[in-house]
């Protein structure tokens, strides 16, 4: 497939380059980045004052949606006055006769009930777990109305649906070349912990093990709960959080290179876990939740280490073994599995798959 026209949508619930999109963002970012690489025409419409990406980033005004993670499994689908969502995919709508395919990556249900009506093939990925039975339906009726058109980051992901099976595994990518690896560290290195500020990234975990241990862990993300922050730290005080703020990628590779690990200690089903590879690009070992994306992207005593969620014994454990890792491995398996061209590439076997049985049809 040679110089396709794609379309990708943001999610709705903040600019991109404000963080408030979590891990959509650096997936949109390097999917755009990857295609490009392999010679593709890519637009991306996002909510007004989003950075540039690709060829053109459509600026959209209007009310921002409410994320779904906090609402409940029965939440009701709702648009705010003024709605960017709605906006978002008003125009999209327009943009349609331009492009060969339309990717999604918002998790709200109007762009996978709108997808019946496109002439364009719209697909989605799916950027977190089973959240909401309006979601659960919908996605649902996606796949017996327009068959093959959604996509999840992980099988652990899939598997929080009620159908599993109607999911195509694509897994996540990077910039590698954005990532400078870092092979040694010093004895004393602090723990690095990466990740929005509030209560479903388990932050607290992070808190404990350091009161255990006297290490030091850098906190690096977007404050989005600074109640929960401040709760933290009051729960745990012989504990030593530094919080270093949000930072683009570039800073943040740099400073996440002189940690000794990662920690990832969520307390719900991380779709994937785009700073797992993050952190690997740089050398540095992750240290996890046995559930989820990051138990199928760390290896365990080879790059890192899994442990059973909420043990807190077994991560005092690993982090004392950590030495053990090889950092070079850390870095090869990143380059192997999870480039930005090797995202593209599982992408556009996807977008090639559901554009041949047009054809057919």
């Amino acid at each position: 497939m040679d110089g396709l026209r794609v379309l990708i949508a943001s999610t709705p619930v903040g600019p991109l380059g404000s963080g408030i999109g979590g891990g959509v963002e650096l997936t949109l970012h390097n999917l755009v980045y990857g295609l490009g690489l392999r010679g593709h025409h890519v637009e991306v419409v996002a909510p007004a004052n989003s950075l540039h990406l690709g060829e053109r980033v459509h600026q959209i005004d209007g009310a921002l949606q409410i994320s779904a993670q906090g609402l409940g499994r029965g939440a009701l689908t709702e648009l705010p006055a003024g709605s960017v969502l709605a906006a978002m995919w008003s125009h999209i709508g327009s943009l349609q006769d331009e492009a060969d395919v339309i990717i999604n990556l918002a998790y709200d249900w109007l762009p996978f009930h709108l997808t019946q009506f496109f002439d364009v093939p719209v697909l989605h990925v799916v950027s977190m777990g089973s959240l909401s039975d309006a979601m659960d339906h919908v996605i649902t009726e996606v796949e017996r109305l327009r068959p093959g058109r959604l996509a999840v980051h992980s099988a652990a992901q899939a598997v929080t649906f009620p159908e599993p099976s109607i999911f195509r595994v694509v897994g996540n990518g990077i910039v590698v070349e954005r990532y400078d690896v870092q092979l040694t560290v010093a004895d004393d290195a602090p723990l690095g912990f990466v990740g929005r500020i509030s209560p479903e990234k388990g932050l607290e975990d992070v808190a404990e093990l350091s009161s255990r241990t006297g290490k030091r862990v850098l906190v690096w993300g977007k404050l989005q709960d600074k109640e929960y922050w401040h709760r933290v730290q009051a729960d745990h005080p012989g504990a030593t959080l530094d919080y270093q703020g949000f930072l683009p990628t570039d800073d943040l590779q740099a400073q996440l290179g002189s940690c000794a690990a990662l920690l990832m200690t969520p307390k719900w089903v991380e779709a994937f876990g785009n700073v797992a590879i993050e952190a690997m690009a740089v050398g540095v070992p992750v240290i996890a939740y046995d559930r989820g994306g990051p138990a199928e992207i760390v290896d365990d005593g080879v790059t890192g280490f899994l442990v059973s969620p909420g043990d807190i014994d077994a991560l005092v454990e690993a982090v004392a073994r950590v030495g053990e890792i090889d950092r070079a491995a850390c870095r090869q398996r990143v380059d192997d599995e999870y480039s930005s061209a090797a995202m593209a590439d599982r992408m556009l076997e996807w977008v090639g798959d559901v554009l041949a049985a047009r054809v057919r049809v």
